[in-house]
């Protein structure tokens, strides 16, 4: 592991890695070549590891998973490109994260916009969808319901109520107007509801517009699945902090790739970036959980709960055009002969 320590800095010393820390390697490596199979139309089984071939993960890439998919290109590029309809949209599709509930909204009250937007009308689909016992709500993360902060019989009431704030406060022109990253994070940060996990992943979304357009090898907050995950792969941080370590494996990802003799295909030369990275460490304290079933994070949970399942629904993949990807995709695809 010499190659992956860094030098002591002050009174830190080098973090000591873990036996999973390497497994996290693999795990990416391993990850993102699947991600690549999977694109290019191959059969499975895509993989001859069992724990992924079992268990659902998400991809190497944060962007490259089917919500984000269609978060980038059904949404935030789908419609008036203002920063307020931007932001609105963004907000709105994140705060349940589903695309089905998105789907319901748009067939059930036509084009999603705020100048269109009615409280009322909102709440009246989402409410009948309760009452037929459909979830409006994603599975991967916990959505706070904000009673105390709005009053609302329901969550998804609280829920509109908040964006309702932000758009009156002019949140899309402030986030539009905020110097970094983590300026903007603390706008967000700022509301109800909105914690250090929603506040980071709602920046990182909003990022993906021409809304800002930040490095996301700026700033970075490990939630509660990443800090799990680094706690296993480290059994000693070195006097870093949760976000240092994020930083710190980002850096060394090359090192960290070659020292296991991995071949890791990047999303067409762009790198693994923090918030990859910081996502990359929720997965693997998931697969950890049958892999290193002795390795104990912070929350001490040890089962892992959602099977793959493939979709039948294949992705032509499209990401921001600033990144510049999107022309070397359709290059790729014709090379390997996969419609787009």
């Amino acid at each position: 592991m010499d190659s992956e320590v860094a030098p002591t800095v002050g009174k830190r010393s080098s973090p000591k890695p873990s036996p999973v820390f390497d497994t996290y390697w693999r795990f990416a490596a391993e990850r993102q070549r699947v991600f690549f199979l999977r694109m290019e139309r191959a059969l499975p089984p895509w993989s001859p590891d069992p724990v992924l071939r079992k268990f659902k993960f998400t991809n190497a890439y944060r962007a490259s998973d089917r919500v984000s998919q269609f978060l980038i290109r059904e949404v935030i590029y789908e419609g008036e490109q203002t920063p307020e309809e931007v932001f609105f949209r963004t907000i709105l599709f994140k705060l349940f994260n589903k695309i089905d509930t998105w789907k319901l909204l748009a067939r059930e009250l036509g084009t999603i916009s705020y100048r269109d937007y009615s409280f009322d009308r909102f709440d009246a689909v989402l409410s009948a969808a309760i009452n037929r016992g459909e979830r409006i709500y994603s599975g991967a993360y916990i959505m706070p319901s904000g009673r105390n902060s709005f009053a609302a019989v329901r969550k998804h009431q609280s829920h509109l109520k908040l964006l309702e704030r932000m758009m009156s406060d002019r949140v899309p022109q402030r986030v539009g107007s905020a110097r970094s990253m983590s300026e903007a994070f603390g706008i967000l940060h700022a509301y109800p509801m909105i914690g250090d996990f929603l506040a980071y992943q709602f920046v990182i979304d909003l990022n993906y517009s021409s809304l800002t357009d930040f490095s996301e090898m700026e700033f970075v907050v490990p939630g509660p699945g990443a800090r799990d995950g680094i706690r296993k792969c480290f059994v000693d941080l070195g006097g870093l902090s949760e976000s240092d370590i994020v930083r710190f494996v980002m850096e060394r990802q090359e090192s960290g790739f070659e020292r296991l003799g991995l071949q890791f295909d990047s999303l067409w030369g762009r790198p693994l970036q923090l918030i990859d990275c910081q996502n990359l460490f929720c997965e693997v304290d998931k697969y950890a959980r049958a892999a290193h079933p002795d390795a104990m994070g912070i929350s001490g949970r040890t089962r892992l709960k959602q099977r793959f399942r493939p979709s039948a629904e294949a992705l032509a993949y499209w990401y921001p055009p600033k990144w510049g990807l999107n022309e070397k995709i359709t290059i790729h695809s014709r090379r390997v002969g996969v419609a787009r």
